[in-house]
């Protein structure tokens, strides 16, 4: 399980077990994983966008944007394609490599696609990555935003199937899956992680890791999101889950998933430098940089930088690949 090889069979119990491991035993294998398969002193820099915020159908219990709950997020159009440009131009002076755009859809009509096309192909010509995250797709509308230049989409699981009605009722875990196998069918790489401390077991941990794992192609980019407690949704009063589980989570899914960008997202805010470091011993190599992530806080750009600076990191280039496995 140790040895950094990619696989597609893992099983629960498995995943269970390195959960299970000591902690510096499991912080030291997954070191060991991601020296094989990326340069350690790397991290690659993300910034999100809204595009379009609040007044969602769904009802994901995390979820400040949805129209079910009263969060204090005011309900805002698609934005003007200028205003999409200048944002993702600042992004690129600031140090991102990789622009994301976020609308609260469920689904995107194809208006919508139209437009967010026409977003997609400036941004592209930035020189910057592009990501979105839209809601559901079909196979047109995936194949429309891959011929418009889209690199990457974005649709987490969230979290274990068996966990998944507990949070979300207007979706299934299929639809999600489907979603992802025609971002695949269409060219597209895939950006898809979940959400840890929603009251889900360390099994369930397990499990959405799994599920992930075993996908026929490992996503490229696995954001491993803290929940941020929102008053109003259905979840502002859960636990806190033990910063060490968070770690471990991201030690697993780097062991798991070794050529994966593992992404630290939301709940960044509410992390401490220290737990911060930790999650970069553990395999995280990616973090979305600046002072928003569609609607909660996010840590400034210039804490960001003065972190990366006392830790001896750097932001990755936006053309550079990892090294050959078995790198150093």
């Amino acid at each position: 399980m140790l040895d950094g090889t990619p696989r597609h069979d893992w099983t629960s119990r498995e995943a269970e077990a390195l959960f299970a491991l000591p902690f510096t035993d499991l912080i030291f294998a997954a070191q060991r994983v991601h020296r094989a398969w990326h340069a350690p002193d790397s991290v690659q820099m993300s910034t999100l966008l809204s595009i379009k915020t609040g007044a969602c159908p769904e009802d994901c219990a995390y979820c400040p944007q949805s129209v079910r709950y009263h969060t204090g997020v005011a309900a805002e159009p698609l934005m003007e394609l200028e205003e999409v440009t200048a944002r993702a131009r600042a992004a690129r002076a600031a140090g991102a490599t990789r622009f994301c755009m976020g609308a609260a859809y469920r689904a995107p009509k194809a208006r919508d696609i139209e437009r967010i096309a026409a977003m997609v192909r400036a941004v592209s010509a930035l020189g910057l990555e592009t990501c979105a995250t839209l809601g559901m797709l079909t196979d047109a509308q995936a194949r429309a935003l891959r011929d418009a230049g889209l690199d990457y989409y974005n649709h987490n699981l969230d979290s274990s199937e068996e966990f998944y009605a507990a949070i979300i009722r207007t979706r299934s875990y299929q639809d999600r899956l489907d979603t992802l196998a025609a971002v695949r069918a269409a060219g597209m790489k895939v950006c898809c992680g979940g959400i840890v401390g929603m009251g889900e077991s360390r099994g369930d941990r397990a499990r959405l890791l799994v599920t992930l794992a075993n996908l026929p192609q490992h996503p490229e980019s696995v954001p491993i999101n803290q929940l941020v407690r929102v008053p109003g949704t259905p979840l502002e009063h859960a636990e806190d889950l033990d910063p060490f589980e968070f770690v471990r989570t991201i030690a697993v899914a780097r062991i798991m998933m070794p050529r994966a960008q593992v992404r630290l997202s939301a709940g960044r805010s509410a992390m401490s430098d220290e737990l911060q470091a930790l999650a970069f011993l553990a395999g995280a190599n990616s973090i979305f940089y600046g002072e928003k992530l569609l609607t909660t806080g996010n840590p400034d750009v210039e804490r960001d930088r003065n972190l990366l600076a006392r830790l001896g990191m750097r932001p990755a280039a936006a053309d550079a690949g990892p090294p050959a496995h078995g790198a150093a």
